[in-house]
């Protein structure tokens, strides 16, 4: 075919792609996908593009261009086949007052980012429950049906739950955790509410595991599925013969000789170590290889700590499930405090264990997952705490260790005195900006041991090696106008110490001579925290989406979005609160020391036993975050920008304006200072933390001798959980 003649075919091609259809209206787009149960991000994954894009075309911000724009089509004219708009009807007959009372139900969310197709996605502002709920006490319940999904005043039949997608899994069909309240109502994710006829803990058991149908399917082929979550309301604790508040407020737990705790042992329920407080877990052993367990979360007994879930307790009952249904989706089901839940995470991704054949006897046994943490190691004696076996065997209980005997990989808290340059250049405020996710986008690609320590002496540094160095990295001088990379307070070593691989490493980037004394090496090693970084990335990107913040943004735009973001839906706000801990905690729960006032110095406790304990691994990570806060401001302060304060993951600088617009350096050509710090919502960006007036600062450094950085949004950030 001649060339022009093929040209010519290609633009009549491109031309009946254009006309292949029309688009419905926006509104009609967003119906029809939810009307298939498909998630945006399902959608995008098909069409190969961004969830923004599918958020984009729906809300005609944006119009799909060829080739997408025909494929786009194809997959709504199939919905609306499979879905048309339903014919209006005569509303039915309205039951007397006295047959059943209305729940107040909150208007439908927006269409959000929704997890993925592990689980069913569910809008944080519950949409309008599928069944009326509880009748007045003078009437009677209505029906339940064999799935227990209560029967609607004036139907012959209850309506029924959305189908669930395609892939997803007949055992969980609704959906991975339910709120009890006290009248038997149990409400799931997406408007479900469910009859649970269930009055005591044994009862509520199995039902939950023989009818609820609740749960999500694992994570990783060779993990297990999340166990049911049953999280109980104030009524609903009452109603199983639970007390209002925990007497034991240090154990936090019910006695073993509680009536309820009695009910669950006779009939022949187990309760893990914690025993029964705000998350208990109660199991049957796995019969078969399956496992028989219910999680159950007691909001009463503050299950929700209000520091990573706002509000979210006092909520009534079917936001909570849309809060909590989120974050099951986007990153786990709940089983615990935020930290647990990061930890867990961690497990769930990357299992310790898989399925492998026995040679010998051609049957299926337990074995090593290659690239995990597969069982518990002892630390090298410089990461452990103090009160760990390897340290107690050396060191009294009061000794103060040296930086020659313990590694100190902390979070920057660093300020110093103001210049006379800076007082008298017409300096007007102080500006905090706070990077995104500091500690998971530390977390990405990071190489950390996976099992136990090499201990050499005099060995050349390898920066492919994970692990601990003794290093004298105090002949490095550095401007005192920006604090050290290697201590956390940000002063400069003062001889030898020991260091992870991620800080010695940086000390090389900086011209540094490194000649290790001695070292402790991981030589089996890989980028264990991989998957973690990137479904807590995708679960915060997701959720500020909802929140209105999105890629691509312009400075001005994300500024002006970031604004009210947390103000614009308080349930979505509570899970992206949630998320954020679940990060910190997780990191924190990798050097969990002691939980037990009867512990004693130098024994063991249980955390030991995780093969996810790890000092290790927390030291490597937060070395690259704090390394990473330096290497950034270094290359501010070669234009002349330098922090006055460091906190964590939040740096704050003298400005002319009270925007970070208003220091923040740009190339000639209006672009973000190449190394710097880059507004923006993905993690590794920075926001906007707070201003205040520059007498403020000033007398903050030099009257009161406290950190900006912790008071720059005119709150502790420590105490508010930041």
């Amino acid at each position: 075919m001649p060339e022009a003649q093929e040209g010519l075919f290609a633009a009549v091609d491109a031309l009946l792609e254009e006309a292949a259809g029309t688009l419905p209206p926006p509104a009609e787009r967003v119906r029809l996908r939810e009307a298939g149960s498909l998630t945006q991000a399902q959608v995008a994954k098909a069409l190969r593009v961004r969830r923004e894009t599918v958020a984009d075309w729906e809300a005609a911000r944006k119009e799909p261009r060829p080739p997408k724009r025909a494929a786009y089509i194809r997959l709504l004219e199939g919905l609306a086949a499979r879905h048309p708009v339903p014919e209006p009807t005569a509303a039915p007959t309205p039951p007397p007052a006295s047959a059943a009372h209305p729940v107040p139900s909150a208007a439908p969310s927006p269409p959000s980012g929704a997890g993925p197709a592990e689980g069913v996605a569910a809008p944080v502002t519950p949409a309008r429950p599928r069944r009326a709920v509880a009748p007045s006490p003078a009437a009677r319940r209505p029906a339940r049906t064999s799935a227990g999904t209560r029967a609607m005043p004036g139907k012959a039949e209850p309506e029924r739950a959305a189908p669930a997608p395609a892939d997803a899994d007949p055992r969980f069909g609704n959906g991975p955790l339910g709120v009890l309240d006290g009248d038997g109502s149990l409400y799931c994710v997406g408007g479900l509410v469910l009859d649970c006829p269930a009055t005591t803990l044994p009862a509520l058991v199995e039902w939950t595991l023989a009818e609820a149908k609740l749960g999500a399917p694992r994570l990783h082929k060779s993990g297990k599925d999340s166990d049911p979550l049953i999280v109980l309301t104030a009524g609903a604790a009452e109603l199983l013969g639970l007390p209002a508040t925990l007497e034991d407020r240090r154990g936090l737990r019910l006695p073993e000789d509680h009536p309820a705790v009695k009910q669950l042992t006779k009939a022949d329920w187990k309760l893990t170590r914690r025993g029964f407080g705000p998350w208990a877990r109660i199991y049957r052993p796995a019969d078969g290889g399956r496992r028989r367990c219910v999680q159950l979360a007691v909001l009463p007994w503050g299950a929700l700590d209000a520091r990573s879930w706002g509000d979210t307790g006092q909520l009534p009952p079917a936001e909570v499930a849309a809060v909590l249904g989120t974050y099951a989706t986007r990153v786990l089901t709940p089983r615990g405090s935020t930290a647990v839940c990061g930890l867990e995470l961690m497990s769930a991704l990357r299992p310790p264990t898989r399925a492998v054949r026995d040679e010998a006897t051609g049957s299926w046994v337990s074995g090593p997952l290659p690239g995990s943490l597969t069982e518990p190691v002892d630390p090298a004696p410089p990461e452990a705490p103090m009160e760990h076996p390897v340290v107690a065997a050396r060191y009294p209980r009061f000794h103060e260790r040296t930086p020659e005997q313990a590694l100190d990989e902390e979070a920057y808290d660093w300020f110093r005195p103001l210049t006379d340059e800076e007082c008298t250049q017409g300096y007007t405020h102080a500006v905090g900006i706070d990077v995104n996710m500091a500690f998971a986008a530390a977390a990405n690609r990071l190489n950390v041991g996976l099992g136990p320590a090499t201990h050499v002496r005099a060995p050349a540094f390898d920066p492919k090696l994970p692990g601990s160095w003794l290093v004298d990295l105090s002949h490095l001088d550095l401007d005192p106008r920006l604090p050290s990379p290697f201590t956390p307070r940000g002063d400069r070593p003062e001889g030898p110490g020991w260091y992870s691989t991620s800080t010695v490493a940086y000390a090389l980037e900086l011209g540094a001579r490194v000649r290790p004394v001695e070292a402790y090496v991981r030589h089996e090693h890989g980028a264990y925290l991989d998957p973690w970084y990137a479904r807590l990335r995708d679960a915060y990107l997701e959720t500020m989406a909802d929140l209105g913040v999105t890629t691509g943004m312009s400075d001005e735009e994300f500024l002006a979005a970031m604004a009210p973001h947390k103000d614009a839906d308080p349930g979505r706000a509570a899970v992206l609160s949630a998320v954020k801990s679940t990060v910190k905690g997780g990191i924190g729960k990798l050097r969990e020391r002691p939980q037990s006032a009867r512990h004693t110095y130098g024994e063991g406790w249980p955390a030991l036993q995780r093969p996810t304990w790890s000092p290790h691994i927390r030291a490597e990570l937060i070395g690259k975050a704090r390394t990473n806060m330096h290497r950034k401001m270094t290359r501010l302060a070669s234009v002349g920008r330098y922090p006055v304060a460091v906190l964590s993951d939040c740096a704050v600088y003298v400005s002319r304006g009270p925007s970070p617009l208003d220091f923040l350096p740009y190339t000639p050509e209006g672009k973000p200072l190449p190394g710097g710090f880059r507004l923006g919502v993905n993690p590794g960006m920075v926001k906007h933390e707070g201003t205040q007036d520059f007498l403020w600062l000033a007398s903050m450094i030099e009257d009161e001798q406290l950190n900006p950085a912790r008071h720059i949004k005119g709150t502790d950030a420590v105490a508010d959980g930041e």
